[in-house]
């Protein structure tokens, strides 16, 4: 098994706390990493918006992972290019590191030159659906559409957090006497829990694969 490591990130605190798109993406790299004979020997993550060109100053997640990796001599590996950043100025600075990047939605045959061309086109797709929002809010304005409640907005948020708490809380509750068996049985760590769950072939609340990130908000959540 070939060495990499993983990163993660999520834009919003919001995102952090539930979990989702941090476990989500773990769940993708550690798919596309048994399916191509890496073994993820390290996980980093970061909570914080794209950035420009100095975001790399901003994430000590990614500066880790990028430090880690010079070390060992193995690539990164992320979910989504954007997950890395949409913006073509910092692909470009991380591409100055010298550490390979591979993105699972794009495949291993993708090189650096290849992931510049993908960002520009992630930059422009990203700028182009602004440009749209901003001209359909424009002349939402002009026809007189009042745009939405923000108290109604703000309650509606709160009870969808949480009823998606309650669920959470329940699905643990059910799980929580199979880690329990499973770590009698000498498994204590969180990657060897998830793993023992997989080879049972019990799924995450969301149907998915589990991690160490997904074994870890199980048991957060009843102790």
């Amino acid at each position: 098994m070939k060495p990499i490591i993983a990163y993660c990130r999520v834009s919003t605190l919001g995102q952090k706390r539930s979990g989702l798109g941090l476990e989500a993406q773990q769940e993708r790299c550690e798919t596309f990493a048994a399916a191509n004979g890496f073994e993820i020997i390290a996980s980093y993550q970061d909570v914080l918006s794209g950035g420009g060109y100095n975001a790399l100053n901003h994430r000590p997640g990614l500066a880790h992972a990028i430090t880690q990796a010079r070390k060992l001599n193995c690539p990164i590996l992320v979910a989504k290019l954007d997950r890395l950043s949409r913006n073509v100025a910092f692909i470009s600075r991380l591409m100055e590191e010298k550490v390979p990047f591979v993105v699972s939605e794009l495949g291993l045959d993708v090189d650096s030159f290849q992931l510049h061309l993908w960002s520009a086109l992630a930059e422009k797709e990203r700028q182009l659906i602004s440009d749209r929002t901003k001209a359909a809010l424009q002349a939402a304005k002009k026809r007189g559409v009042k745009l939405g409640n923000q108290k109604n907005l703000n309650e509606a948020q709160i009870m969808g957090r949480a009823a998606q708490a309650q669920k959470a809380d329940a699905f643990a509750r059910t799980i929580s006497p199979v880690i329990d068996e499973i770590r009698s049985a000498g498994i204590n760590t969180l990657s060897g829990i998830a793993s023992a769950l997989n080879r049972r072939g019990i799924a995450t609340a969301r149907g998915g694969r589990w991690a160490a990130t997904t074994v870890g908000n199980v048991i957060a959540r009843v102790s």
